[in-house]
């Protein structure tokens, strides 16, 4: 892994910035600005985080008209990864807000822009600390470094000020982070995060026997290039804050992110370096806090997003429920992967300011109205939401239902290749496929799908995988959820070296689901797979592919695919071929979340 070429990480280092920014507005005209909306002062808050004093670089939005006598409730918002307080697209977002009566603060996250600190990874003991003190400022109760304060924010209670936070990505973790550590946020509206970082940066998409103890197959491109920006900060950021600067083996990120880059570069996952990966990467991420987030949650995720995918959301959202904290959820169209700066039509575009204009920003207007100026008559919408991108008309692109959908159908891997409808059809056979020690298997390029280059269509080179195909189908079949998988592999190789102590010895594979057309055109659903590094061979195991939310025409078939690597993530150590056997009665199941028909 680490010998992949440093000229192709540099470049995806340098424009993954602009596309993952969901940050907070430029500052207008100097220290104050007024347009006669909204005026606009730029702000430095001291405050306290792990165990450091961390210098905030900030905008506060203050309408016109409000004042202490006449308060309004706030947001607050921060940037994506990468960014800080004055990329554009929130710099729309912010006005948007101030226009629309709330009291905005607008800051660049610790570690980016001019605030001081180090990249923390949105850890709840640090920058969700670092929020906490700005909820201080606009409870009034703290005043800026320059003395100013805003006591003009619409309190609940002495010290407790009504506010609600907005962002995407890095900026939307640390919404729940905040949450998780003061009680006092009322709202949140996460877009596009994570629930689990060691699931997003190195997933093992394995469910059950022990597979939460094994790393997974390592995003090599996202995670390096999230890495790079971050370490790369002087060519970009001059005269750094130097509270920025850890060491010189660590520019820019507390010790503990570099040591899970290390890790995960190395190839190897020997048993104490696994454990502190995980336990590091699961502290840092919601799946280890959401049990103290009280705050009203409407989560919006994307469709593609080979990043943070929608399983990502949907775990925090089953999590939420369960504990009785209000959360509803969206599935709009754009993620990480493409589309971000060009939204499909009456999509959401962050860029426009204007979230009156789209389905998903609508929702966000009612979920801060019933909220933060508690309006109970405030429609929030269906528990669930999906855009579907088979309907034209930009009104009706969005299906709602009050639960997810469940498994409800079956297709099972015969050894002919056929995924059939009936276990009784299932043929006895076996095959099987070897990796090379080169990837050989395409899904996506994380430069390409940021920047907007062409990306070569997926593929899979013959002998290095194995597919099962369905009949054409009779009626058109829509998907909405994530699929799941129950397979048996035969592993000789794979067997001998799993119990080597190194986890990395353990047999990886990737599982997807392609639509294949009439004419022989087969389409990756948004160019997402499922990598699997497999507990034990011996075993049956279940693997959760990613969410999706597509329609499978009538005539159409379905193809399963287990592939030995993808040119996205590592994969084998060494050559480990695999064998699947198929009979009646004992055989790989195909499960699908279908709706409607």
């Amino acid at each position: 892994m680490s010998c992949r070429a440093p000229g192709i990480r540099a470049a995806l280092a340098l424009t993954l910035t602009a596309p993952l920014v969901l940050a907070a507005p430029l500052v207008l005209g100097g220290p104050a600005a007024a347009t006669d909306q909204y005026t606009v002062t730029a702000l430095k808050l001291t405050v306290r985080a792990g165990g450091r004093d961390c210098t905030v670089d900030a905008d506060l939005y203050r309408p016109r008209g409000v004042d202490r006598a006449h308060p309004a409730p706030a947001v607050l918002a921060t940037n994506g990864f990468g960014g800080s307080k004055s990329d554009g697209s929130t710099e729309a977002m912010g006005k948007d807000f101030a226009r629309r009566g709330y009291v905005g603060l607008v800051y660049s996250g610790l570690g980016f822009g001019k605030s001081g600190c180090l990249i923390s990874l949105d850890d709840p003991r640090i920058d969700g600390a670092a929020a906490s003190g700005l909820i201080d400022f606009l409870a009034g109760t703290r005043a800026a470094d320059d003395g100013t304060r805003a006591d003009f924010v619409t309190l609940d209670a002495k010290g407790d000020p009504r506010v609600g936070m907005i962002g995407g990505s890095y900026g939307g973790a640390i919404q729940l982070a905040t949450a998780a550590v003061d009680h006092r946020v009322d709202a949140l509206a996460p877009l596009i995060t994570w629930n689990d970082l060691a699931y997003s940066l190195d997933p093992n998409n394995a469910v059950g026997n022990g597979s939460r103890a094994v790393p997974g197959a390592f995003k090599w491109q996202w995670t390096n290039g999230f890495y790079l920006i971050g370490e790369t900060q002087p060519l970009t950021v001059p005269s750094l804050d130097p509270t920025r600067i850890n060491s010189l083996t660590c520019l820019h990120f507390v010790s503990e992110a570099c040591a899970i880059i290390r890790t995960l570069n190395s190839g190897s996952y020997p048993a104490k370096a696994t454990a502190d990966l995980l336990a590091y990467a699961h502290s840092v991420s919601p799946v280890s806090y959401l049990n103290r987030v009280k705050a009203p949650t409407l989560l919006v995720q994307g469709q593609a997003d080979s990043l943070f995918d929608l399983n990502e959301a949907t775990a925090t959202y089953k999590t939420l429920k369960a504990q009785g904290t209000a959360a509803k959820m969206i599935w709009q169209s754009w993620g990480h992967s493409g589309g971000m700066t060009n939204p499909a039509p009456g999509e959401l575009d962050l860029s426009q300011g204007d979230l009156g204009s789209s389905y998903v920003g609508r929702r966000i207007l009612a979920w801060f109205d019933r909220y933060l100026l508690q309006r109970k008559s405030a429609d929030t919408g269906p528990a669930f939401a999906y855009y579907r991108d088979w309907i034209t008309d930009p009104a009706d692109t969005y299906a709602t239902a009050d639960r997810l959908p469940a498994l409800d159908e079956k297709l099972y891997l015969s050894g002919d290749g056929k995924l059939v409808d009936d276990r009784a059809k299932v043929t006895r056979g076996s095959r099987g496929y070897a990796n090379w020690l080169v990837p050989t298997s395409h899904s996506e390029n994380s430069l390409s799908a940021m920047i907007g280059l062409p990306d070569p269509a997926p593929y899979d080179t013959k002998g290095t995988y194995l597919g099962w195909t369905s009949e054409p189908l009779t009626r058109t079949t829509d998907v909405v959820g994530a699929p799941k998988a129950t397979l048996k592999v035969v592993s000789p190789k794979a067997r001998h070296t799993q119990n080597s102590g190194d986890a990395a010895d353990n047999l990886v594979l990737f599982a997807k689901l392609y639509d294949l057309a009439p004419d022989g055109t087969q389409t990756l659903v948004h160019r997402l797979v499922a990598p699997v590094r497999v507990p034990d061979v011996a075993k049956s195991f279940t693997v959760g592919l990613p969410g999706i939310v597509h329609r499978f025409a009538k005539g159409h078939r379905l193809r399963f695919v287990i592939a030995a690597s993808d040119d996205a993530y590592t994969g084998n150590r060494g050559i480990k071929p695999v064998t699947v056997v198929s009979s009646p009665k004992d055989t790989g199941v195909l499960e699908l979340p279908v709706v409607g028909g």
